[in-house]
């Protein structure tokens, strides 16, 4: 057996070092006719003629393999027809949220003022991933090239996703945070929770993001590199894509820290201690109407006073405010739970990736790119739902949009008419 393989190994070195097109293209090597597709396309066929495979760092990683790997990979597949779909929703719900938020029986509450700018975010992010997902996971595919106008679209996509989404981030923690503040101080909620500082948490919410992402803008660049048709004439030709400029760099390391721990898991922690907190003020007032219920079996209880008098007592009931109070505080944890169960991962995938380094970034960042994608931009279609479903007035403004906009409009010209005949 050692005799058979030492044999074949010459043989195979052999024909290696006498291949005499690769020794014709080394030889002239310093001649200017000599193009560098040549030696390439020759290099080529050389590995496929003597069937030699090219085996990735990272592919040899045991990381997230297995049967779930698959299904993933099955999902990528058809990621493109779903985002797609939930772009299209999510651009037309966004719309009618602010259509709807902004009327002026809405418009004055900053509650409602940051939903708006909520809105706002998600729109543009669907608006700009509706092209992305159109041109590459339905017709990149069907092409052999690269084009450099498509890394320069991706590396914008790239950014421009990420700044809007951590703007959205922030918006949503300022909304938390204000109705931790309504909520915890009721009596100096107006005197805190001012339009002002409405206006300052959503500026600020838009310029740190470009802050927060100044790292990134340096990290991921415009790579070059040569490829092979699948025909048998093996064209080369250039391909353009984005990556990193280096994975081992502090660069690179201080990225993924900023972008998983605070962009991601920091606004996760402290909205996850505000929904708990509101959670618990919902369950509090669920066991006072309860209470309240039992004693509206008996609506009303009797008392005999020193006097020997009776004395009809009438149990108190919840006020309108306390009602609507409730239902608005069940309609933010419903947004912020949505929020965090899409966020969570994110954060622990960034902060693992910065931690076990490019491997675990190619195998699992990447592979969970497209599904975390997808959860993200349902997170910003569905709240559209979740204000029909529980804000009365949200629905009673809508509806009068709806009736406006539907309504035929009364006919002046017969009265217009009218006037002229007498004229």
């Amino acid at each position: 057996m050692l005799a058979e393989d030492d044999s074949r190994n010459s043989t195979f070195n052999d024909s290696i070092f006498y291949d005499t097109r690769l020794l014709s293209i080394l030889k002239h090597g310093n001649n200017h006719s000599t193009k560098i597709s040549e030696l390439l396309r020759t290099l080529e066929e050389w590995r496929n003629k003597y069937n030699i495979s090219v085996i990735k760092e990272c592919n040899r990683s045991d990381y997230c393999s297995g049967e779930f790997r698959d299904f993933i990979v099955a999902y990528n597949g058809i990621h493109g027809y779903i985002s797609l779909l939930i772009c299209l929703f999510g651009t037309l719900a966004n719309t009618v949220n602010v259509a709807v938020l902004t009327r002026r029986d809405l418009a004055a509450a900053p509650i409602n003022r940051l939903l708006k700018w909520l809105a706002v975010a998600d729109v543009f992010v669907m608006i700009e991933y509706v092209p992305f997902s159109i041109y590459r996971y339905m017709l990149l595919p069907q092409q052999e090239e690269r084009p450099y106008a498509w890394a320069v679209y991706m590396l914008f996509h790239m950014h421009f996703t990420q700044l809007l989404h951590t703007a959205s981030i922030l918006l949503t923690l300022s909304l938390a945070i204000w109705r931790y503040i309504a909520i915890k101080y009721p009596s100096h909620g107006t005197s805190l929770c001012t339009d002002r500082r409405c206006s300052m948490a959503i500026l600020i919410s838009f310029l740190l993001p470009p802050i927060l992402c100044i790292p990134s803008y340096f990290v991921f660049t415009i790579h070059e590199e040569v490829s092979f048709d699948k025909t048998a004439t093996k064209v080369a030709s250039k391909v353009y894509y984005v990556d990193s400029t280096n994975y081992d760099g502090h660069l690179y390391q201080l990225n993924f820290w900023v972008h998983a721990v605070f962009i991601k898991l920091l606004p996760c922690v402290i909205l996850t201690i505000i929904s708990a907190w509101l959670i618990r003020v919902l369950y509090r007032a669920n066991s006072r109407k309860r209470i309240l219920k039992g004693y509206n079996a008996c609506p009303a209880s009797t008392v005999i006073n020193e006097n020997g008098n009776v004395i009809t007592r009438k149990v108190p009931r919840r006020s309108k405010a306390e009602k609507r109070t409730d239902r608005t505080t069940k309609m933010l944890v419903a947004v912020l739970l949505l929020f965090l169960l899409t966020e969570f991962p994110q954060g622990i995938l960034g902060l693992m990736s910065g931690a076990l380094g490019r491997c675990f970034f190619k195998r699992c960042y990447d592979l969970f790119g497209e599904l975390m994608d997808a959860l993200a931009l349902l997170n910003g279609s569905i709240n559209f739902i979740l204000y029909c479903s529980m804000s009365r007035q949200f629905r009673t403004t809508f509806g009068q949009i709806i009736r406006n906009r539907c309504a035929p409009t009364p006919r002046a010209s017969s009265h217009t008419e009218l006037q002229t005949t007498y004229v």
